[in-house]
């Protein structure tokens, strides 16, 4: 025979439990979502720096132990900065040698060459040692300046994009590509010679 008090007691139980079920649910689908959109955010990369930007704010350490300081140069020199993804490999060595052989012609332009990756201080003073490279080579730990210009890794390596910053501190030419090292320097070398002065 049915117990009618316990029958009530039961659906009690059981609707508190559905009610609080719905609850947990609920804010559960609430944190995912707030997670979600966090970590959304998180993962989308910076915009690369196009002409006319500001040229970002950094510090950096040179081959020669030195810093380097943006703010030292910005609205006063012409800076042709290129970031390239590794010290002695074959196409970042041919880039480098050719900003090198053409490293008189940007100074009579007064363009300063700045090579950039996330190289040691120490690897990048063999580099430079190496193939005698006449110009700055700035160590980015973590990537950060890279990051800030906006450059994008090509298939799990570090991109290669070259930057030329006008006296007025702004991006004024930038150029894109992972095979062609030497057409980096003999582009810049170009819009300098047409633009700079």
């Amino acid at each position: 025979m049915n117990n009618p008090h316990t029958n009530k007691s039961l659906y009690v139980c059981f609707t508190v439990y559905i009610n609080m079920t719905k609850k947990i649910i609920a804010a559960f689908s609430a944190s995912f979502l707030l997670l979600s959109a966090f970590a959304v955010k998180a993962q989308t990369p910076p915009a690369a720096l196009i002409v006319g930007d500001r040229m970002p704010a950094f510090s950096l350490t040179a081959q020669d132990g030195k810093k380097f300081n943006s703010a030292d140069y910005a609205g006063k020199d012409i800076l042709v900065i290129y970031f390239y993804p590794k010290d002695e490999s074959m196409v970042c060595t041919k880039e480098a040698c050719a900003f090198r052989d053409s490293f008189n012609e940007f100074a009579k332009a007064g363009a300063k060459v700045i090579g950039i990756n996330s190289g040691t201080v120490a690897s990048h003073k063999e580099f430079s040692d190496h193939y005698k490279l006449p110009f700055i080579l700035l160590s980015d730990p973590g990537n950060k300046v890279y990051h800030l210009f906006g450059v994008k890794d090509k298939m799990f390596i570090s991109g290669r994009e070259t930057f030329i910053i006008d006296r007025r501190g702004k991006v004024a030419f930038t150029y894109e590509s992972m095979m062609q090292g030497k057409k980096h320097a003999d582009d810049a070398l170009t819009f300098v010679k047409l633009h700079g002065g």
